[in-house]
């Protein structure tokens, strides 16, 4: 028996093997519909709005210091010109800067897949106070500029009105090629500074502002206080910056950060539409996301095939019941379908309905295969094993923290069966396998 038992244990293990072939081929029709949805998203953005990062608003100088005169060779022109001014660039930030808003989310579909979109009322208000300019040196002019960073202004909802000082004004694209500021900005020109004194602006304007699940606000103001509210129930906070205070629940939530100039960087702030993660965050995100999660069960596949067929194996061992290799097969394959079957169903229906459905079809499927191989008693066993199986593999991909708690204890369990059931058996008097059994 030693050797035929050992062949027949390595062709149980070749069986497993193989079967890994249908159930990588799964993976990658997940991962392929995962690109679609993607996709879909992209396009869904690129038709709308993208993802949105507010930088600012801060107060830009452009001013014009007196030099020594200095001759030089115009490269464009070749000629030679004196210069007596230096022109220079000084980016202020608010004293104090308010943001509060309110969002509604927008579920937009291309067939079965789909993207969301935020809808946000802003309310922005602030101060600044502006420094002598004398101290920079022999200034001789100077113009100042209201700078709001957007990322995409395609989700510009509003022409919104601004109030500074109590007059009104309106924004305008900001074209200047400007490092400090990267990407696209909405401009105010404040006009000509006075070169005797400080000067105070006091700041305040709505914005409506479209996006693609995910809002950052990048704090450049020496204190921020952010407040943001919305209907939508699974928010993810990220960034640099979490919340000071936070409610959540099945009507939506609120968030509410405080942040000051002593817990930011202020060049990584400006620079935040340029890849700079110096922002607090919000992602409306899809609340259990069925490609990840159908991703995540796929992986545990290889352990339903092996501990099925451990189950089989001891059947043989313990009761004296041949399976031949086909019949292993046949039932892997019923266990790698599952998942194709999730994956599928879960487009169109409710997740946990598909889980169900793909369940009770492949464990029904199972057991009316075993009944007529095993005997009834045999199958309503099987059958109440891989019950459980798939309750866990359930609990596991709702509750991805516990993710590997949960899946050492299937393991560890799965062993402890194996032990206690055959702590009884002589496998050395295993010499013999009757007529007909083969692996």
């Amino acid at each position: 028996m030693g050797r035929k038992l050992f062949f027949k244990l390595f062709g149980i293990g070749f069986l497993a093997s193989i079967l890994l072939v249908p159930l990588g081929m799964v993976e990658t029709r997940i991962n392929e519909r995962l690109f679609l949805h993607h996709q879909v998203k992209t396009e869904i953005a690129d038709t709308a709005a993208g993802e949105q990062t507010l930088v600012g608003p801060v107060i830009v100088i452009h001013y014009a210091v007196r030099t020594p005169p200095e001759t030089r060779k115009d490269p464009e022109t070749g000629k030679i010109v004196t210069i007596t001014r230096q022109d220079r660039v000084l980016t202020v930030p608010m004293r104090h800067l308010k943001v509060t808003g309110t969002g509604k989310v927008e579920e937009r579909y291309r067939g079965i897949y789909q993207a969301r979109l935020y809808h946000l009322d802003l309310d922005i208000s602030g101060e600044a106070s502006l420094p002598d300019l004398k101290r920079y040196g022999d200034i001789m002019e100077a113009r100042a500029q209201l700078l709001l960073g957007v990322s995409d202004l395609r989700g510009i909802d509003n022409d919104p009105e601004i109030v500074i000082n109590g007059d009104v004004h309106h924004f305008f694209a900001d074209s200047q090629v400007w490092d400090d500021i990267p990407g696209k900005r909405l401009a105010v020109d404040l006009g000509r500074l006075p070169l005797d004194a400080p000067r105070q602006y006091a700041i305040a304007f709505p914005l409506k502002l479209t996006g693609t699940e995910t809002f950052a606000f990048a704090p450049t103001a020496e204190l921020n206080r952010v407040e943001l509210k919305s209907d939508w129930p699974d928010p993810s906070f990220t960034g640099r910056f979490l919340p000071r205070a936070r409610q959540i629940d099945k009507q939506g939530f609120v968030a509410q950060w405080e942040i000051s100039h002593l817990a930011r960087d202020f060049t990584a702030a400006l620079q935040a539409n340029d890849n700079s993660r110096e922002v607090l965050a919000v992602d409306f995100i899809e609340p259990g996301n069925i490609y990840m999660k159908s991703l995540r069960a796929v992986k545990y596949g290889i352990l339903f095939i092996v501990l099925t067929f451990a189950a089989f194996f001891l059947c043989e061992v313990l009761r004296r019941r041949s399976m031949h290799a086909m019949q292993y097969l046949l039932v892997g394959l019923a266990l790698a379908i599952f998942f194709l079957l999730l994956i599928a169903l879960s487009e169109h229906i409710a997740f946990l309905h598909a889980y169900l459905i793909a369940a009770v079809a492949c464990i029904g499927l199972v057991a009316l295969y075993l009944s007529g191989v095993l005997g009834r008693k045999s199958a309503i066993g099987f059958g109440a094993g891989l019950v459980g199986l798939y309750g866990v593999l359930f609990g596991v991909l709702e509750s991805e923290d516990n993710a590997l708690l949960m899946g050492s204890l299937l393991l560890f369990i799965a062993l402890a069966a194996i032990m206690l059931g055959t702590r009884a058996l002589d496998w050395h008097r295993l010499n013999r396998v009757e007529q007909g059994e083969h692996p």
